[in-house]
Order: structure tokens, then sequence, then C-alpha cells
């Protein structure tokens, strides 16, 4: 059955109207049409039942048939990463951590960092879509960008993790995990971050974790730890 974003939805409401584009794309390009089923999500937890009343392409009409609140994550997976120059590819992995399952990404601001500002409303597009696509209903929380120094020492996650490339002693990240706690997971720039930065977070108790034996870019070590974290908490 098809989803569709709605984020205006009030819990206790009778019908809903589609915006134009949600509408478009329901009625022009799904070809639904009036009597046809379909979901609604909040992003909020909400998984709601609805059916086509009104199929206008630009003011889609449906009428709330049931509503029910999916169960929420026991526990929140948090992702801090830098972006690379390349929106592609930072894009790419923004879709692909929302279709695997974490709950909130950091674009992390290091002292390599490449790219410190972003297109919120294309990214935040991005990670609709693909919470649709994906049948969920929780959507990922985006924050704003923040300085590695202010997260590292502020962040009070029980279990708070850092993926590095020095060679130092470092423990397979399925290996550290513990289910029931909340989990933060620093990934850095290209460059890597800079030894300093990983001894403050090493000394804020932060673990340093491997993702594996080869070295990774900064989008696919990203996706490498939203898999185990999310793996080692199923």
């Amino acid at each position: 059955m098809s989803v569709f974003y709605a984020p205006e939805i009030q819990q206790d409401a009778a019908t809903y109207t589609m915006n134009e584009d949600t509408s478009k794309y329901c009625i022009q390009v799904l070809r639904h049409e009036k009597g046809d089923e379909v979901l609604l999500a909040d992003g909020r937890g909400h998984k709601i039942t609805a059916v086509i009343t009104d199929d206008n392409r630009k003011k889609c009409v449906v009428k709330i048939v049931s509503s029910e609140t999916m169960p929420a994550p026991a526990r929140a997976l948090r992702i801090a990463i830098s972006f690379t120059k390349n929106a592609s590819r930072i894009e790419w992995f923004l879709e692909k951590a929302t279709e695997i399952g974490i709950q909130t990404i950091i674009p992390l601001v290091s002292q390599r960092t490449e790219k410190e500002k972003m297109k919120a409303e294309r990214l935040q597009n991005i990670l609709v879509s693909a919470m649709l696509q994906s049948q969920q209903f929780y959507l990922p929380e985006l924050q704003e960008p923040q300085a590695f120094e202010k997260l590292v020492k502020n962040n009070k996650d029980p279990q708070r993790l850092i993926a590095h490339c020095l060679p130092e002693q470092k423990t397979p990240l399925q290996q550290v995990m513990q289910p029931a706690k909340d989990t933060i997971i620093l990934i850095g720039p290209e460059g890597d971050f800079t030894p300093e930065e990983i001894k403050l977070a090493l000394d804020e108790g932060y673990i340093p974790v491997s993702l594996g034996d080869t070295r990774l870019r900064t989008e696919t070590a990203g996706i490498v730890a939203v898999t185990l974290m999310n793996a080692s908490c199923a």
C-alpha cells in the first residue's frame, strides 16, 4: 500500500487534504483514484489508514479510517558525521542511513571538514522520501551542524564511540555495542580526525572502534557504522 507524508495531520482529524506535490504524485504518477486505500505517515510514529474521497490532482482529500502508533525504537542511534564536498555522496548516505534505521544525524564540523553548510530543505526531503520508500513511520532528526569540541564535551549518551584511522588499538564496533544503550558514533572527514581531536574524544570517554580492515570513504564508513549499530540492537 502506498505511503504518503502528512506532517500537519491532526490525530483527531476525520479527513486530510494532501498538499499539491503529494496530490500530484498520488493521483497523476501512481494513478490512485477515488475509493483507493492509502497510508499516511506524519513522521512521529503514527500509521494512518485512509481512503481517497476526492482524487483532485492538486488537492487530494482522504477520509481517515484508522490510526495506530507504531512502536518507537527501544534505543536511540545517533551518528555525527562530517559532510563531504561532494553533495551527492552525502545525500546517498542520508537516504541509505534512513532506510537502515538511524534516528538522529548530526553534521559534524571538525578541523578537516570539507563542507560546513548544507541545503537543509533538500536534505530533509531526502529523509522523508527514504522514510516513505522503506515504509517507516519515524522520520530521522537532522540536526544543525555542530562543532566537534562542543559535541564531544556536551553529549551525554551512555555509549559514545569514535571511528578513526590512526594505527591505535581499536575494538570492532559490533563487539562494543550494548543493545540497550542510547549510542552516538563519530565519523570523520576524508582526512580523518586530527590526533588532537581523537585525544579529546578519548579523554571524554569515547571508545575507539574499528569498522573493518579497509580504509573507507566518509559516507561508506557512515553506512557501515549505522548497519552494524542497528544489527547489534536487533
